[in-house]
């Protein structure tokens, strides 16, 4: 005789593997914070304080070729980066509020597709900041400047459609479910 799971075996299964994600996205959303505001400390550091410091601006990312070429240049490309970290550590903001809000009784619901919609509009900022950065990036290594930088702006302009796509049969799940609610 096969073994059968009950719902409430499922439900509880369930319960904890989102419980166990939402540590998971807690972490990576720290994580995203800390690496964001150690840019931003280095880069003030190697600015204000002492250049060496874009030798190692995180975790061996190594400028210092781009300081020497131009500090505008060394600005305007640890900038982006910050504002690129900063955009993931935002979108890590918002799956940490999607189990926040999510209640398993009722998983479709309006707040949590306006995250969802929130989150794909950013990865979507974030793969334009990204291709732009890849652009300037491709001139400077034109001018014979080292960029230790990927930038993976595929990958995130990938991610945003796959999220938007997710939006759109989140909505669809609405739809169903308030259809369902009606009917019963």
């Amino acid at each position: 005789m096969p073994l059968q799971l009950n719902l409430n075996q499922m439900a509880k299964r369930t319960s904890i593997i989102l419980k166990v994600m939402n540590v998971i996205f807690w972490v990576i959303f720290i994580g995203l914070c800390i690496k964001t505001g150690a840019l931003l400390y280095s880069y003030f550091v190697s600015m204000a304080v002492n250049s060496i410091a874009s030798q190692n601006l995180y975790m061996g990312l190594n400028l210092s070729e781009l300081y020497n070429f131009g500090i505008g240049h060394y600005s305007i490309i640890v900038l982006m980066l910050i504002v690129l970290t900063g955009l993931e550590a935002y979108i890590g903001y918002w799956v940490v509020r999607i189990f926040i809000e999510m209640k398993l009784e009722k998983p479709f619901s309006e707040s949590i597709n306006r995250i969802i919609t929130k989150i794909s509009l950013i990865a979507l900022w974030a793969g334009l900041l990204a291709v732009v950065a890849q652009v300037y990036s491709e001139w400077l290594m034109r001018q014979n400047i080292a960029m230790p930088v990927n930038w993976a702006y595929g990958e995130i302009l990938f991610f945003a459609g796959v999220i938007y796509i997710v939006a759109l049969v989140f909505k669809k799940g609405i739809d169903l479910q308030a259809e369902n609610d009606l009917t019963v």
